[in-house]
C-alpha cells in the first residue's frame, strides 16, 4: 500500500496557490470571481483574469474566435513581462508569428517585448509530437525550463487525438496534470464536431475534456436573419455576432 500522497489537509496549506486572475486582455477579465467575507457577509470580488493556475478549454464552432482569444491572451501576458508558452498544433509556426505580430499592432502592444517573452512549440509539422505525448511533454518541459514560462497555450488540443477520440480522456488528463505540475496558467483550444450543439461545452471526444479541466468557455456565433434578431442584439441584418 502507498501512503505517499495521503495528506493531512493542514499539510497543504503551504502548497496551496494563491486565488487572483491572469489577465486575458478581453471582457471575460470582468466574468471570473471570488468571494470574500466583509462585515460578516459574503462579497463577489472580481478576480480581473482567469484563475491563476488554472487549466480552461476554450471550445466553439468554427469562426468564433477561439485562436483569436489564445492568441490576445498569449500577446497580453508576454506584453506584461510574464513568458508564454505557445504550443501550435495545426498552423506552421511561420503562420503564428504573423498572427501574433497583426495582434499586437491591432491592440497596441510592444511587439518585440512579446517576441522576448513568447518561446513556440511547433507540432504542426511534428507527427511524432502530435501521436506521442512523451515527444510533445519532453519539447514543453524544455521550452518551459529555458524561458521560464508562467502561460501555455495549446491550439487546438484537438489536433493531438483527431484521429482517436476515445483517448480523448487519457490525453486531456496528461496535458492537465503536465499544466499543473510545471504551474502554467494554460488555455487548450478544442473543436466541436458538427453534429455537436454549438451552445454547450461538449467538444470533439464528447464531454472528456469539459470534465477534466477547472472550467470551459464557449464560443458562439448568431447570424443577423430577422427583424427581431435585429431589434434585439442591436445589429443590421446580415452581420455576424460573436
Amino acid at each position: 500500500m502507498s501512503v505517499e500522497h495521503v495528506y493531512e489537509l493542514g499539510e497543504l496549506k503551504a502548497r496551496a496557490p494563491k486565488l487572483f486572475g491572469v489577465r486575458t486582455g478581453t471582457r471575460l477579465d470582468e466574468m471570473f470571481f471570488k468571494v470574500e467575507i466583509e462585515d460578516g457577509r459574503p462579497v463577489k470580488r472580481p478576480l480581473g483574469g482567469v484563475p491563476y493556475l488554472s487549466v480552461i478549454n476554450v471550445t466553439g464552432i468554427p469562426d468564433t474566435g477561439k485562436s483569436l482569444l489564445a492568441e490576445q491572451f498569449a500577446v497580453t501576458q508576454a506584453s506584461m513581462g510574464y513568458p508564454v508558452l505557445f504550443v501550435t498544433v495545426e498552423s506552421p509556426a511561420n503562420f503564428l508569428y504573423t498572427a501574433i505580430k497583426q495582434r499586437c499592432e491591432a491592440l497596441g502592444l510592444d511587439f518585440g517585448e512579446v517576441e522576448k517573452n513568447m518561446i513556440v512549440v511547433d507540432a504542426s509539422e511534428d507527427p511524432s509530437m502530435r501521436e506521442d505525448l512523451t515527444a510533445l511533454f519532453g519539447a514543453l518541459e524544455y521550452a518551459i525550463r529555458k524561458k521560464n514560462t508562467k502561460n501555455m497555450v495549446i491550439d487546438s488540443v484537438t489536433g493531438l487525438y483527431e484521429h482517436a477520440e476515445v483517448k480523448a480522456r487519457m490525453i486531456v488528463r496528461r496535458i492537465y496534470n503536465f499544466a499543473k505540475k510545471f504551474r502554467q496558467t494554460t488555455l487548450l483550444v478544442s473543436q466541436k464536431r458538427s453534429s455537436q450543439a454549438s451552445e454547450t461545452a461538449e467538444a470533439a471526444g464528447g464531454l472528456a475534456v469539459a470534465h477534466i479541466v477547472d472550467g470551459t468557455i464557449v464560443l458562439d456565433k448568431q447570424l443577423i436573419a430577422t427583424r427581431w434578431d435585429e431589434n434585439t442584439y442591436g445589429l443590421p441584418i446580415g452581420s455576424v455576432l460573436r
